[in-house]
């Protein structure tokens, strides 16, 4: 059985019984389920002090499961970002772990590929920094029946790509970008955590990427202040194509008059020379896919269908066989 642990490096779980339910589930999937020690540790809104959480990481990099999956995102590993241990880290995705999760682990994911490409852009990503954003377990697989329970989409994307199958997603954007083919660096997550990391270490330098982002609770004009940062910082036109996820949990207020997220997009795309695709089925929503964080992928659209394809070979070497998810 493939070995799954449970951890949280970031904001508490207010309740245990979302954690049981989770094992649960992914126990009746196939996986063999370990809940990290200090998963349920509280202090203020974080799940354990710094140093616990700290702890918590170096565990399970030196254990090195098959999946490491992080229980929820929240707040907490910006305070430790000066402290990780990267190489480790390295060492226990090259030993086989997948670290899996988005919103504050965007960090961590984004963290490691800073510290592989050590400042050039141009250098390519070794599979010892390649991680999964994904689904959260709590979030995602902790979810009450009555509330839609397990979003089956996000289920067998999530297990497909745990099994090394899945070398594709598929989603469908709007009209204007068909015969677009481009290759590059896939890299990204959720944009105010990116956006913490401009001028920083911690953000990778890379250049002809393709670059994907997704938030939650931030209205359109905080999306865009946003967006414009990282256009007026170079990162956008440094990319072959940015993918805009979802972007979730808002409120329209009165004086908005007219002013959207469509018109965001339609402003970035006067500004920038980067083509800006919508409609990448990932973010602070039940129906999300897996995307190998620093894997070197293909984007293709064909009319309105856009393929995000990539040749995967983890750590451990092994090849696997295509699968696409629609």
């Amino acid at each position: 059985m493939t070995l799954l642990t449970l951890f949280s490096p970031a904001g508490v779980l207010v309740k245990a019984a979302p954690l049981r339910l989770v094992a649960k589930r992914l126990k009746a999937l196939g996986f063999e389920v370990q809940i990290d020690p200090s998963a349920l540790a509280r202090h203020q809104r974080f799940a354990g002090d710094d140093e616990t959480r700290l702890a918590a990481l170096h565990r399970v990099a030196t254990q090195a499961p098959s999946i490491a999956l992080a229980t929820r995102g929240g707040y907490g590993l910006s305070r430790m970002l000066d402290r990780i241990d990267w190489p480790l880290i390295a060492q226990s995705i090259e030993r086989g772990t997948r670290w899996v999760g988005q919103s504050d682990l965007t960090l961590l994911q984004l963290g490691l590929l800073a510290h592989h490409l050590k400042g050039k852009p141009g250098k390519r990503v070794g599979a010892n920094a390649i991680t999964w954003a994904g689904p959260l377990a709590c979030d995602d697989f902790g979810r009450a029946d009555d509330a839609g329970g397990v979003d089956e989409v996000t289920r067998d994307c999530f297990i497909e790509a745990m099994s090394g199958a899945l070398e594709a997603v598929g989603f469908r954007t709007e009209a204007g970008f068909d015969g677009l083919q481009v290759r590059g660096t896939l890299w990204g997550g959720n944009l105010c955590q990116v956006n913490s990391l401009l001028s920083t270490k911690y953000l990778p330098r890379i250049q002809g990427g393709v670059l994907f982002l997704e938030d939650v609770n931030e209205h359109p004009y905080r999306i865009e202040r946003n967006l414009l940062q990282l256009h007026q910082a170079g990162v956008l036109d440094a990319q072959q194509a940015i993918v805009l996820g979802q972007f979730s949990n808002w409120r329209k207020a009165p004086h908005d008059r007219g002013f959207s997220l469509k018109t965001v997009v339609q402003h970035l795309r006067s500004v920038t020379k980067t083509p800006i695709l919508t409609g990448l089925p990932f973010g602070h929503v039940p129906t999300k896919v897996s995307l190998p964080v620093g894997a070197r992928v293909t984007l293709l659209v064909e009319g309105r269908d856009v393929l995000i394809g990539w040749e995967h070979r983890h750590a451990g070497g092994h090849d696997h066989s295509p699968a696409r998810h629609d």
